[in-house]
């Protein structure tokens, strides 16, 4: 069968009017040299949106003439997310958030749509598909939030939230939960891979062309990734998973983000009044005691993004009940605590081969970077040994196969965030003013355990 070839019409800028020819003067407004070539396409955003499915043909443009988006973010006043957003949600961008039930998601897009309101005096749309007006409503009260300027509207229809998108024009736009959202055109059931990336596609469209901000809510799985297809992450702009500890403590981090780092860290609490940031991280993560450490527990000095705080590393070995012994940590990866667990029987004689390790950190924080290697083996080693640590330590390094201890980035950074909370003992491969260098996990043994 012969393809369909598209058809061409020629659209006046002035006044609308389009025609299958071009000329010179437009025969409706009279204006001159306004004729442009368009291309009829029902499929596009803008069909969509306006009902024409005339739309003006694209065509390429010397990237050096293209202004960058400077001074184009909008920033919601609530410092732990627009920190994660690199600054603020940046205009014409789409932003995706998945989260366990219960863990504050919409609590966190109402208190934003609150903040963006009073800040920017613009209009805000607020579109749910899992919760009722009054439920809102009481949440915001509960919240004592100013609702003032937030449109609400309940509906799980594409096709309302189309018209009131084109109504408002809002400047912010809140989808909860997009899984919920289907449209007429690819069935009636929600939640779907057509639905999730047609629904997702066409309210894209929509803020690409427009200086506003879309955020929409996912349901994630019980492995913690967002349900539906995966080009859903890859359509949008910015990834944000929102994760929680056993404790009020949330975290929020991007996965992925056009306009920022990724490596940023979000912390906040949760209150009566709602999701309130953390100013000072390290109070979560460290435990204040009177007398001696117990054995065990390890400071050390850890960076999210451009915020630097100190976390305690806990440790237990306990007779394997096996003949494998075995590695159980979460919040570090096994295999780094199993490679360092090695490297420390390997160069100091003490056995963990016969070992069951169990590695938590406090505040339920997970750690990535390499610059905890030292205290996670003064750590393992305090436990095995059941020797203590000196109070007010904190410990610095990556750890090489070798033995070795490696310097690390920013460290003198790590050193003043120590120092400003009371840490006056701190272990680093380099030597700085008020430190005590080691080089090898020989001799930090010998320091830290000398007694």
């Amino acid at each position: 069968m012969a393809k369909k070839k598209s058809e061409t019409v020629f659209k006046c800028s002035e006044c609308g009017y389009s025609q299958p020819r071009w000329l010179g003067r437009c025969p409706q407004c009279g204006s001159w040299n306004t004729l442009e070539e368009c291309l009829v396409d029902p499929n596009s955003t803008a069909a969509a949106f306006s009902g024409s499915a005339v739309t003006e043909k694209i065509k390429p443009v010397p990237l050096s003439s293209v202004s960058a988006q400077e001074n184009s973010r909008l920033v919601s006043g609530i410092g732990e997310f627009d920190r994660v957003l690199g600054g603020g949600a940046m205009k014409r961008s789409a932003i995706l958030i998945g989260g366990e039930p219960g863990i504050g998601k919409s609590t966190l897009m109402l208190q934003t749509c609150s903040a963006i309101s009073k800040a920017t005096g613009g209009k805000i749309l607020y579109v749910s598909g899992e919760e009722s007006a009054g439920q809102i409503k009481g949440r915001a009260d509960r919240l004592s939030l100013d609702v003032s300027g937030i449109e609400i509207l309940c509906t799980m229809r594409l096709e309302d939230i189309k018209d009131a998108l084109v109504a408002l024009n809002p400047v912010f736009v809140i989808i909860d939960s997009i899984q919920t959202v289907y449209s007429v055109e690819a069935g009636i059931v929600p939640g779907t891979v057509n639905q999730l990336k047609f629904c997702a596609n066409e309210l894209i469209g929509w803020v690409k062309e427009r200086d506003s901000v879309l955020v929409m809510s996912a349901h994630v799985t019980k492995e913690g990734i967002i349900a539906g297809p995966k080009s859903l992450e890859h359509m949008v702009d910015t990834v944000i998973s929102f994760e929680r500890n056993d404790d009020e403590v949330r975290f929020l981090r991007a996965a992925k983000n056009r306009f920022g780092s990724v490596d940023e860290l979000g912390i906040f609490a949760m209150t009566q009044k709602g999701l309130e940031g953390v100013g000072e991280p390290s109070a979560l993560f460290i435990t204040k005691r009177d007398g001696d450490v117990p054995a065990g527990i390890a400071n050390t000095c850890v960076f999210e993004g451009s915020r630097a705080f100190v976390v305690e590393i806990q440790a237990l070995t306990v007779p394997s009940k096996s003949s494998v012994s075995r590695v159980y940590s979460d919040k570090i990866d096994s295999a780094r605590v199993a490679r360092v667990a090695a490297v420390l029987e390997k160069r100091t004689g003490i056995k963990f081969s016969d070992q069951d390790l169990y590695i938590n950190v406090a505040g339920g924080v997970r750690l990535n970077e390499s610059a905890i290697d030292a205290a996670l083996a003064a750590a393992l080693y305090s436990a095995r040994t059941d020797l203590l640590l000196l109070a007010n330590t904190v410990i610095l390094g990556e750890i090489s196969l070798a033995g070795e201890i490696r310097p690390i980035s920013r460290l003198k950074q790590r050193i003043k965030t120590a120092s400003e909370l009371g840490f006056n003992n701190i272990v680093c491969p380099e030597k700085e003013s008020g430190t005590v260098q080691v080089s090898t996990i020989k001799s930090l043994v010998k320091i830290l355990f000398q007694k």
